[in-house]
């Protein structure tokens, strides 16, 4: 059992997982990413695909937007470690399971998870409880960010090594912080060791994204604002590569919704893939 100081994860992080496990129970092969993980930490009721924001129809092109930019982020972080990059830092990972679905990746890696003590305290009881443990290769790097917290700090008391490349990736994170607050993150990693990259989601202004989405994406503007954590960044790709360069990174690159597409949902019949002009990622890289 988990003690009280262990929180379960907010809303936003148990959807994405519960919506990576309905991609492998809700559509056709070729799956674009098998991840169950999440949803064995959850445990929900036996009723948990019946909930509103699970229906099948309804979040089609949200899940295939949280599994495109995961399996994108997986395939960096493989490419990456076989270039010899031996550091992976996930900023804001709630129920991120690369460690535990990966490990012959992973395990070659030090692979630094960073979030808040309550919900990583949970994650972590809930890995021991289902027995896929904590190895000494995983680090947990609890940060409290609204008492000010530095992610930096905290990954140097985990064993992170500045003298060496690390990728470091953002997923699902942008949109909650204000653009100074995004500026400084982009900050921080370019200062990492030569041959480091970031990898980061970012969410279009609302009235450019595929109409067919829209609805959705307004639906949960409206839900983070009312949970208390309203989106409050928006950025084109024309704006997230000049923020990265200002920051220091000698490449920036703007990977959208129709690469991803073409990358991973060429071929399919059932029309699934992930909508245009929401949420797509910045690829941004230090001198090597």
């Amino acid at each position: 059992m988990t003690d009280g100081h262990d929180i379960a994860p907010d809303s936003t992080a148990a959807r994405v997982a519960l919506w990576r496990a309905l991609h492998v129970q809700s559509d056709s092969l070729p799956h674009v990413l098998e991840d169950e993980i999440g949803l064995k930490l959850l445990s929900p009721d036996e009723n948990w695909r019946s909930r509103g924001d699970m229906d099948p129809q309804f979040t089609r092109p949200f899940r295939a937007s949280i599994v495109a930019r995961a399996r994108f982020i997986e395939d960096l972080v493989v490419e990456q470690a076989g270039r010899g990059v031996g550091q992976y830092v996930i900023l804001g990972a709630g129920l991120d399971s690369f460690a535990q679905r990966r490990p012959e990746i992973a395990s070659h890696l030090k692979v630094f998870e960073i979030d808040q003590p309550g919900p990583q305290a949970w994650k972590r009881q809930r890995l021991i409880e289902l027995g896929f443990g904590v190895p000494d290769w995983l680090r947990f790097v609890p940060v409290d960010f609204e008492a000010g917290g530095s992610w930096r700090e905290g990954l140097m008391s985990a064993g992170f090594d500045e003298s060496q490349p690390a990728i470091v990736v953002s997923t699902g994170v942008s949109m909650y912080l204000s653009k100074e607050a995004n500026s400084a993150t982009l900050r921080e990693v370019a200062a990492l060791a030569r041959g480091s990259t970031l990898a980061m989601t970012f969410l279009l202004p609302l009235e450019l994204a595929d109409p067919e989405v829209r609805p959705g994406l307004e639906m949960a503007e409206k839900g983070a604002r009312a949970s208390g954590t309203p989106f409050v960044s928006f950025f084109t790709p024309a704006e997230i590569r000049e923020m990265a360069c200002e920051a220091g990174f000698e490449e920036a690159r703007h990977v959208s919704a129709a690469d991803l597409t073409q990358r991973y949902f060429a071929g399919r019949t059932d029309g699934l893939r992930p909508p245009n002009n929401a949420e797509e990622l910045l690829v941004a890289t230090t001198s090597s």
